[in-house]
């Protein structure tokens, strides 16, 4: 095990992102993003990518991917050590940041996954269902084979759901796998500090976040990925924001009713991310009620250095 890694974690918009800048610039080193959906380029506002402009240290594996690729834990796992490596052969401390849990874990612990081709037969098999028949439809097919699995999963988690397919095609559970990763297995010497805040507080500027998204020009960018091809099974379909502009667009309801869905499952999705962390007793819990970026960063700090 080598030198220290230290992550900042927590629900979406409750400032991870200004954090672990603020925390990598102090230590000269590089943020790197644990969020599924940064990997993606052309996918800005409504994953809430930091704008360059606002950075103040580098800000790795964001824009890697088109939003057509297939991407997955096992991938960013391989992605993320690499550049783990390389900042700590440098003699820097890396700092992780995102709300993607399991990301998170790929990266700082000893997380096998199976083995499987990323765009194999049984993939575009799934993918083509999902297309012809929609995610429900996909999701119910799963839930038939393995409920405990389909429970685990959201039903709009396109990419999830046609995983967990194919590692029964594998005779794999991928509920069953889940559970062998309930007693982490350290990799790197990890500091973990969950951001949290008064719930009210959190919701609050969740929305105001969807309102500011919608005002930048969330429709133009949606917009965009269509005109690139971004079909049902694709990611732009599962990322909370655009699935519901998309359904605006096509005229299943109307902007104000996407907006306020945007905003229930900003809500819902931050709960769950919550759920996740307070499972791991690693993590440092830290009170952005009572704490400024500076405040927070001193505490990480002083926790990371003593």
């Amino acid at each position: 095990m080598t030198g220290p890694v230290v992550a900042v974690v927590g629900p979406t918009a409750v400032g991870k992102s200004a954090v672990a800048d603020a925390l990598a610039e102090r230590w000269g080193s590089a943020v790197i993003s644990a969020d599924a959906m940064q990997v993606y380029r052309g996918m800005d506002i409504g994953t809430a990518k930091m704008p360059v402009e606002e950075r103040h240290a580098p800000l790795l594996l964001v824009d890697i991917i088109e939003p057509d690729e297939a991407y997955s834990a096992a991938l960013f796992q391989r992605d993320a050590r690499q550049q783990i490596d390389q900042l700590q052969a440098a003699g820097k401390i890396p700092v992780l940041c995102g709300g993607t849990g399991l990301y998170i874990m790929a990266a700082l612990d000893d997380m096998r996954f199976p083995s499987g081709e990323i765009e194999g037969d049984a993939r575009r098999r799934y993918e083509r269902f999902a297309e012809e028949h929609g995610p429900d439809a996909l999701y119910e097919l799963l839930n038939r084979r393995d409920p405990e699995s389909a429970q685990s999963i959201h039903p709009h988690n396109v990419r999830r759901v046609i995983r967990a397919l194919e590692m029964l095609d594998e005779g794999v559970s991928y509920a069953e796998q889940r559970k062998g990763f309930s007693t982490p297995k350290p990799v790197y010497s990890a500091h973990i500090f969950a951001l949290t805040m008064e719930r009210s507080r959190l919701y609050g500027r969740i929305d105001a976040r969807v309102d500011a998204m919608v005002r930048d020009g969330l429709v133009e960018e949606v917009e965009r990925l269509l005109e690139r091809g971004a079909g049902p099974a694709l990611t732009a379909r599962q990322a909370i924001g655009y699935k519901e502009i998309i359904d605006y667009l096509n005229g299943a309801c109307s902007l104000d009713e996407a907006i306020e869905l945007i905003k229930m499952r900003s809500r819902r999705y931050a709960k769950r991310q919550l759920s996740w962390f307070r499972r791991d007793d690693r993590i440092t819990w830290l009170d952005m009620d009572s704490l400024d970026i500076e405040g927070a960063v001193d505490a990480i700090e002083r926790e990371v250095r003593c």
